[in-house]
């Protein structure tokens, strides 16, 4: 069947990326101004699964990085999306890394990234939240400054905790991308530890001041060695950590070799990264315990694909990439797949 948003996506793609990203996020704010783009997405598909003490419309997700800003929160909800996350935030505003950052591989339906968490701040981000008249399940990622030192990270994810406790369903602790230095070395064992350990004492206050609990989870990446999969699931069970969105963009070329634009630095996302990424998936569901929450993101690209992130393990799929080459129609085709597949 013949997908309206290909038309698009022919002008879009003679666009360079970042400016076509930019140019997409105006266009569906645009759509829901209009009301034309709810008609457009059709009916949310209505599939509640309960997951962290909270209730999600569907089993598909927004993935964070696609509004990082969280200022296109109500466009994303009447896409149909059942639940939806914003960010990465970090405490003060950056501009991230230099442009060009964000390219196009096509042959291999992929993207490389290396946008550096550019943002407006947590003060911009709160202020777009709370506009937000979204009241599903929203939830916002965390990380920490550029310039600010590894030694120093926790205080930039104490800052991002605090303040978007509030307004958040649950809170994503990033600690994963492979753009900012050095921020992978905070999921070797003793740091991780250590990390979720003050987040955890920090979460606790949180909700005794705020008399409600907001679940946190974590966002690793799919260039893991099985003794770090097997540390972080470890440290993930013993800490009481929530839950576990497996994974970010990929550092692995592997897949890619030999394509236009393969060379250039920043994290892989797109069709090549769904076997590592679930693998990870498959890898964490044998060791945690089997009620703990498991969100899947990475290489979603059909229907299928997100059946085969539950079928690895996950509860719930993110997408990102995938919107770029299928269009909003993916979100639901997925949420159709994964709904006739756990009735």
């Amino acid at each position: 069947m013949l997908n309206p948003y290909w038309f698009a996506r022919s002008a879009l793609f003679g666009l360079e990326p970042e400016h076509a990203h930019d140019l997409t996020l105006r266009s569906l704010e645009l759509a829901r101004g209009t009301g034309s783009l709810r008609l457009l997405c059709g009916k949310p598909i209505n599939d509640p699964v309960r997951l962290m003490g909270l209730t999600f419309r569907n089993r598909v997700g927004l993935a964070a990085g696609l509004d990082k800003n969280g200022a296109h929160i109500d466009a994303f909800d009447q896409m149909g999306f059942g639940f939806i996350e914003v960010g990465t935030v970090t405490p003060r505003p950056q501009s991230g890394n230099p442009k060009p950052r964000m390219f196009r591989l096509p042959q291999a339906q992929a993207v490389i990234n290396r946008m550096g968490f550019n943002n407006q701040g947590l003060e911009q981000f709160l202020s777009n939240v709370k506009r937000a008249r979204f009241r599903g399940v929203l939830g916002l990622n965390i990380g920490k400054n550029a310039d600010t030192p590894i030694e120093r990270a926790l205080e930039d994810y104490l800052i991002g905790l605090n303040g978007v406790y509030p307004h958040a369903s649950y809170v994503t602790i990033n600690i994963s991308s492979p753009n900012t230095k050095n921020l992978r070395d905070l999921q070797q064992a003793d740091e991780l530890a250590k990390m979720l350990a003050a987040l955890k004492q920090r979460q606790t206050e949180l909700t005794e001041q705020h008399k409600r609990y907001v679940p946190l989870a974590l966002k690793i990446a799919p260039d893991l060695t099985e003794q770090q999969i097997v540390d972080i699931a470890r440290l993930l069970s013993s800490s009481k950590f929530d839950a576990v969105i497996a994974t970010n963009t990929s550092t692995s070329r592997e897949a890619v070799a030999g394509l236009a634009n393969a060379q250039e630095t920043g994290g892989l996302s797109g069709a090549p990264i769904l076997a590592a990424s679930n693998q990870v998936i498959k890898r964490l569901r044998a060791l945690l315990p089997a009620k703990f929450p498991i969100i899947g993101v990475g290489g979603v690209m059909s229907a299928a694909d997100a059946r085969s992130k539950i079928a690895a393990g996950a509860d719930l799929v993110q997408l990102y990439t995938g919107l770029v080459y299928q269009g909003p129609k993916l979100i639901g085709d997925c949420a159709k797949a994964l709904r006739a597949r756990t009735d």
